[in-house]
């Protein structure tokens, strides 16, 4: 089970969530109350394993300046959180290792997940990023052929269910674990994490079906 923590906008608590058994940290560049710059994110990506995905999280920024800012914060992967276009996606993937295409739950080319250039996808609550959970049913119109990251409204006590009700790849969490707005609380952290553990099914992994590895790629 795929975990990423985030809204992180300090390099404490990006330590805490690695060391805790975080995948992934995610680092907001969108108009925020959790908004951090590029300076500030490069000098903690550094700090951190090389095999844990640092995300900058963008809403509808031009293709060339996505680029530009992952490059400079030292982010591996991003994540596009606004009304970016099929087209403006496969552009950025085509420059950015990985790509994180997020849609609200609402979203109207949620069965066209699949054109966007990544096979890392999210579903978020509607109007995206708001931290209010929705029927999980949507997530049916979501193709098969992705990894459907769950986010939207997830906290320590409900990850567990919705692992259960939805079977994701991945859960994603940014409000549901914080002590105020932009600052996480330890506890809340390490229960998600336990608990997204303790929900994931544990099929038999054969010789070629390792654990996902970025620092393989």
């Amino acid at each position: 089970m795929f975990v990423k923590i985030c809204g992180i906008t300090n390099e404490d608590d990006a330590l805490f969530a690695v060391a805790m058994g975080a995948d992934a940290v995610g680092f907001i560049f969108a108009p925020s109350t959790r908004q951090v710059a590029p300076q500030v994110v490069y000098d903690i990506t550094r700090r951190l394993p090389p095999e844990v995905l640092t995300v900058g999280v963008f809403k509808d920024e031009h293709p060339s300046r996505v680029v530009e800012i992952a490059n400079k914060s030292g982010v591996k992967a991003v994540q596009l959180h606004g009304r970016e276009t099929a087209e403006q996606s496969r552009e950025i993937a085509h420059n950015v290792r990985y790509v994180i295409k997020a849609f609200g739950a609402d979203s109207p080319y949620l069965s066209q997940a699949d054109q966007y250039g990544t096979d890392l996808v999210m579903v978020d609550s509607p109007g995206g990023g708001t931290g209010k959970l929705f029927d999980w049913n949507v997530v049916r119109d979501v193709p098969d052929s992705v990894r459907l990251i769950l986010a939207g409204g997830l906290d320590p006590d409900n990850v567990g269910g919705a692992i259960r009700a939805v079977e994701p790849w991945g859960v994603d969490v940014a409000s549901g674990v914080e002590a105020s707005p932009g600052k996480k609380d330890p506890s809340k952290v390490r229960r998600f994490i336990a608990n997204a553990r303790d929900a994931a099914p544990t099929p038999y992994l054969g010789p070629d079906e390792l654990p996902y590895d970025w620092a393989d790629e």
